[in-house]
């Protein structure tokens, strides 16, 4: 089933057809743009590294949870014909398109635009499906619009990636045709119409189609047989895996329909098996939404019933095209026919393996320019690590293939762009920003593809050698080759060597990996990386572990900034001990705690511990200064004893510094509203690399590949200033992680939560899973400033802001430099750039002054020397080769040009000068006549800026260079004059 809509993806999920169309026997076939497509916002929610989406959904896609099926990787070619019984028989994948959308719209139906491929969902990645877009309008979350729309929308699907190019029919991006009716109409319709369209619009021979339906549901069964008139022995009842479409574990859910097309309809109606790709492909999936699930598993009809369809666009498309897969189809052929060019290989003469290869590049490109074009950029984490695996699966490929570089005798050159050409160019019907988009889409490509070429090389050849000393070390021990997770995950995480491609390596050599071994040493690295700042060893003196006999700590910081608690445990380096006295620095573990530990980017509290004794006389004080978490939920006050003694089982008073909390709680919730505010202004697809919450600032690192213009930088000021001044109150919940993610709230990509979870939400702005201190209210920030934007990595930027009382501060600091600033100048804050513009004008035109002064100075002093140039023997070669004491380079440059005019040619001229401490300039002058005898400035004066400390180069007639040793430049001039002398000696000897 293509179209299960919000189904629990808890199998696999075999990927449906795919995408665009274009060429015909040479013929261009257009058709009206219905579709514009524009981003809508996302909250990524994927939990683990894994790529498989139908893993990481909570609902979503329009294809059935089948079982496991064997495949057949041969193509098998479609056979006898398909009888075209609509006036319409042109089959493009853009008239198929065009056709499906005017047959809904001519019933009333509503044409959409497709969303984006960044969904606003938080439950799935990327857009898996057609109703996605619809999805709040079926849970009942928002009303209706439009009683029934149709929608061509673009998807994505990478769980079965490892099937692409292998079977007729598994894809990462396809099109989905889809028809909803929201309470509108029902069964009757969806089927008679969904009937009309194949038989009627598209012309398929009714007894080429089976039918499925769901085991239970006779009132489907009775429609298509005794209303559409299909024979018994062509509807398959099948079960609720197959044929059953649920939202979840209760809410909305229905049976669901099929309709399969029969490629040989010559082997009969016994044994027929619908999941027999070989023989059948569903194109059409109809989901009659008609029950509500409870908690104990019953079902209540709905007050509104809904349809959800999908029909696959590049199924039907290889049906009516009558080409024996999905890729030979105009909507993917013209990007293979490009690929085979590039590779110089024929594709109809083509093995089987080279075929995949070309299948697989013809998808991926598709997937991977419509990702780029919606704003994934490609990165090591989410949506982003999506593209940037099928980008390095294609310039992998395209390698093993023998593209070499751009293909077209540029081997500096990248692939990348010249296919993504094709997608574009099939582009407009499909989505028409894609066109506008395509500077960046290329640039991004390029960029990409290059990068990865290095990584790809070395890595390239330690897995050879890997793979070569796993197979020997195999015929030794007569045993399977195998690659150890070590290995592994040395070429992951010292080369950048994707796992993946790792995997498919190996497999093309035999060799297996022990996944399990690699599992273990990723997750190794990341406990240690967290653990590597606030691991504290806790350990006595005899090395016996003491960490049974310490109790988690309980957290009482979110309501109370004091309160009282025992001392469980005191550790001086690492070592326990049962007092403390004054002037130590000490670990102190306490059974409850107001301080917050750090984490999630947030930095520990400070404050003071308190001893008391029974007339609360103060008997000691500890100014904490840090607390950290460690194994597991146990924290760590690290202090230092200011006056008394502090005991193990002694009662404490705990109390948090209230500013130092209040200034983390500011720059806390100004970073969910940073992030909410980048979301908004750059796009959807940026996500957190990282994060820092401090007491003077914050620091927030994300996804993007490039630098913020000053206006966006102005406009996400504006955006949490606005905020701010909202004062919304925020709310904050503990709630299932399922239901948090259901509601919206972002979850890091790769961070692992319990299952109960902490939301914090800004109403209307943001909505996170976070453990931090946040403020009340939004007004208790006060106001928002960056202070900084930059480049940290590839990929990743970095700001850092104030707010609250240290924008205060800021903004004070700066007021008092500006003061300053217009006392010096004597001139008002407002006047302030005007003036210094000037003052630069000034410096400039003086500057320029003081060079022409100098220059002139020189060519005066340079026609002093000129006089000293002596002739090599016979020839007429005059040379000379001196020092100016400490003339600049532009002035030494000036003195050359006149000395050599005035020797006239042919004349060598070398110059050398100490313009300023620790400086060295020199000067390399040579007329055409001296070039002639095989002479270049540029080379000769290399060597010679060399024993200066320095080096530099130029034309063959005029050279300049630099050095850092002016106490070597009398050396370096007077090995000048000796090769000279030596060379043109040689030279007109």
């Amino acid at each position: 089933m293509m179209n299960e809509g919000l189904r629990v993806l808890s199998h696999s999920l075999p990927p449906p057809p795919l995408h665009r169309s274009s060429r015909i026997n040479g013929r261009h076939h257009l058709c009206l743009p219905f579709l514009n497509f524009h981003p809508t916002p996302f909250h990524l929610s994927h939990s683990s590294g894994s790529l498989l989406l139908g893993n990481s959904v909570t609902m979503g896609t329009h294809e059935k949870q089948s079982k496991p099926r064997t495949v057949s990787a041969t193509i098998q070619p479609t056979t006898g014909e398909v009888v075209a019984e609509s006036q319409d028989v042109s089959t493009s994948g853009d008239s198929i398109r065009r056709r499906f959308l005017e047959f809904y719209a001519s019933r009333g139906h509503r044409v959409l635009p497709s969303s984006s491929l960044v969904p606003d969902d938080p439950t799935v990645l990327l857009t898996i499906a057609g109703m996605l877009q619809f999805k709040p309008i079926f849970l009942g979350q928002v009303p209706r619009e439009v009683p029934r729309a149709a929608t061509s929308q673009k998807c994505i699907r990478t769980n079965d990636i490892e099937n692409v190019g292998r079977t007729s029919r598994h894809q990462t991006f396809f099109e989905m045709l889809g028809n909803f009716s929201f309470g509108d109409y029902f069964k009757k319709e969806a089927i008679r119409w969904a009937w009309e369209l194949s038989t009627l619009e598209f012309g398929l021979p009714s007894e080429r189609l089976w039918i499925s339906v769901f085991e239970e549901d006779d009132e489907a069964f009775t429609i298509w047989h005794d209303e559409i008139g299909v024979p018994v022995h062509r509807i398959k009842r099948m079960g609720e895996e197959d044929n059953f479409w649920s939202s979840g574990i209760t809410g909305p859910c229905g049976p669901c329909s099929e309709i399969y097309y029969d490629f040989h309809p010559e082997k009969g109606y016994t044994d027929t098996d619908l999941n027999d790709d070989t023989r059948f492909i569903e194109f059409y999936n109809l989901v009659f939404m008609q029950y509500n699930k409870k908690e104990d598993g019953s079902l209540e009809p709905l007050k509104q019933r809904n349809i959800d369809t999908g029909l696959g666009l590049e199924r039907m498309a290889r049906i009516l095209q009558k080409v024996p897969n999905n890729y030979e189809t105009d909507l993917i052929f013209p990007i293979i026919e490009k690929a085979s060019e590039m590779a110089n290989v024929r594709y109809a003469l083509a093995d089987d393996p080279t075929k995949t290869k070309l299948k697989i590049i013809g998808d991926h490109l598709r997937a991977i320019v419509y990702l780029i074009s919606d704003g994934v950029i490609p990165s090591n984490i989410g949506r982003g690590y999506i593209v940037r695996r099928l980008i390095r699966r294609v310039v992998r490929t395209g390698r093993l293939l023998g593209i070499k570089g751009d293909g077209a005798g540029n081997l500096d050159g990248a692939m990348l762009p010249v296919l993504a050409e094709i997608v574009i160019d099939l582009s407009p019907q499909i989505d028409i920003d894609v066109k506008s988009r395509s500077p960046r889409i290329l640039e991004e490509l390029k960029r990409e593809e290059l990068r990865f070429i290095l990584t790809l090389e070395r890595g390239e050849k330690l897995l050879e050698q890997m793979l070569a000393n796993a197979s020997a070390s195999a015929q030794e021990t007569s045993t399977v080759p195998y690659l150890s997770g070590k290995d592994a995950f040395i070429l992951y995480d010292t080369y950048g060597f994707p796992v993946e491609i790792t995997m498919e390596v190996a497999a093309e050599r035999g060799v297996s990996i022990d996944m399990e071994a690699f599992d273990s040493e990723m997750e190794n690295q990341r406990r240690q990386s967290q653990a590597a700042h606030s691991t504290v060893k806790l350990t006595v003196e005899n090395g016996a572990d003491q960490t049974k006999n310490i109790p988690d700590t309980e957290f009482l910081g979110y309501e109370y900034l004091s309160a009282k608690a025992v001392v469980e445990g005191l550790l001086i380096n690492g070592s326990s001990v049962l007092q403390v006295s004054e002037g130590n620095e000490v670990d102190i573990l306490l059974n409850r705690t107001p301080f917050y530990a750090e984490s999630g980017g947030q930095i520990g509290d400070q404050g003071f511990l308190y001893v008391t004794d029974a007339e609360n006389h103060q008997k000691a004080v500890v100014e904490i200064k840090d607390v950290q978490r460690s194994l597991g939920n146990i924290f760590v006050h690290k202090g230092s004893i200011r006056e008394g003694i502090i005991e193990v089982g002694k009662e404490v008073e705990a109390a948090v510094d209230k500013n130092m909390r209040q200034r983390s709680k500011v720059h806390h919730t100004a970073t969910h509203l940073l992030q909410a505010a980048l979301k908004k202004v750059i796009g959807q697809e940026t996500s957190q690399a990282g994060s820092l919450v401090a007491f003077d600032r914050l620091r927030f690192d994300f996804n993007f590949n490039r630098p913020l213009l000053e206006n966006e930088v102005m406009e996400i000021e504006n955006l949490i200033n606005g905020w701010i001044g909202d004062a919304s109150l925020l709310q904050t919940k503990v709630m299932p992680i399922v239901d948090a993610k259901r509601a919206g709230a972002i979850a890091m990509f790769g961070e692992k939560y319990g299952d109960q979870v902490r939301v914090v939400e800004v109403p209307g702005v943001s909505m996170e899973l976070c453990g931090g201190t946040h403020v009340s209210n939004t007004a208790e920030i006060r106001g928002f400033k960056i202070i900084s934007e930059q480049g940290i990595a590839s990929g990743i930027r970095r700001i850092e802001a104030v707010a609250g009382e240290a924008f205060i501060e800021y903004v004070s600091a700066r007021d008092n430099y500006m003061k300053q600033l217009c006392s010096t100048l004597k001139v008002k804050a407002e006047e302030v750039t005007t003036r210094v513009d000037a003052l630069l004008e000034e410096l400039r035109n003086t500057k320029n002054e003081v060079s022409e002064v100098r220059s002139k100075a020189a060519v005066d002093k340079a026609s002093v020397i000129a006089s000293k140039a002596f002739t090599v023997g016979n020839s007429k070669i005059r040379v000379l080769v001196e020092c100016m004491d400490d003339v600049d380079a532009d002035s030494l440059k000036s003195a050359a040009e006149y000395i050599v005019d005035t020797l006239q040619d042919p004349a060598a001229v070398i110059l050398g000068s100490c313009p300023g401490e620790g400086k060295v300039s020199l000067v390399a002058a040579f007329t055409p006549g001296v070039v002639n005898l095989g002479l270049q400035a540029g080379k000769f004066i290399g060597p010679i800026a060399k024993i200066c400390g320095g080096g530099g180069g130029g034309r063959p007639n005029f050279a300049q260079a630099g050095g850092r040793k002016p106490e070597n430049l009398s050396s370096a001039l007077e090995k000048a004059r000796s090769d000279l002398l030596s060379v043109l000696s040689e030279k007109t000897g």
